[in-house]
């Protein structure tokens, strides 16, 4: 499941790497620090755990639901960054998910028909890994589900509680303190200290639950 999030999730990183370039005012991109790592893989990471210890404690069930909790975290994680990495290769601005109106490519919060249609594959993707390399536990549906709705708490994090900060020597929005200009930035909207890492650590445990809570409606 690693490898299935990480190998096509480089790729697609490497993929119009000159026009990512000019992002200057994201605050995600270049290579993964421990922070993205844990943020990417760390609620999946628990639901693995979880999982063996129901497992050795002979409660299948509730393995079965860890497996989809993990399953479902990598969905979301490799639906957010895949649609973010296509996302910012479409022509045109990306809109506001909250307002419709159009924002910087590649600030968060902002969403495309190209990053939307990414988001979906993704999660497709994982939900089709997962029936193979677990089998039925990880339902394919269930799965997905998670991915989706994952991505999107990504994006409807990024618009609200995540940091948006101002460069007042470059007078642009940025998600970076100091901007890459040097100059210290100033806070316009969201929470201090919320960054891109904490929004995507939220968005798995959205894609967990959601697959855990599809997995339990499909039992009723």
């Amino acid at each position: 499941m690693l490898l299935a999030f990480f190998v096509p999730s480089v790729g697609l990183s490497r993929f119009g790497r000159r026009r990512k370039k000019q992002f200057i005012d994201i605050g995600k991109g270049g290579a993964r620090d421990a922070w993205q790592v844990f943020a990417n893989g760390g609620v999946a990471t628990l639901c693995a755990l979880g999982a063996g210890f129901a497992q050795s404690a002979r409660r299948p069930a509730t393995a079965r639901l860890w497996i989809a909790g993990f399953a479902g975290a990598y969905a979301a994680a490799t639906a957010d960054t895949w649609g973010t990495e296509i996302g910012t290769l479409a022509r045109g601005a990306p809109r506001s998910i909250l307002t419709g109106r159009p924002i910087p490519t590649g600030l968060s919060g902002g969403i495309t028909g190209w990053g939307t249609l990414a988001e979906i594959v993704g999660a497709s993707w994982i939900g089709v890994c997962a029936l193979a390399a677990l089998g039925p536990a990880a339902a394919f549906w269930p799965v997905v589900a998670g991915g989706v709705i994952g991505a999107f708490a990504d994006s409807l994090l990024g618009a609200t509680v995540q940091e948006l900060r101002a460069c007042p020597a470059c007078a642009r929005t940025c998600e970076t303190d100091p901007h890459v200009c040097g100059t210290p930035t100033t806070l316009v909207r969201g929470i201090r200290g919320f960054s891109n890492d904490l929004v995507n650590f939220a968005a798995t445990v959205a894609g967990a639950g959601a697959a855990l809570a599809a997995i339990t409606a499909g039992k009723r």
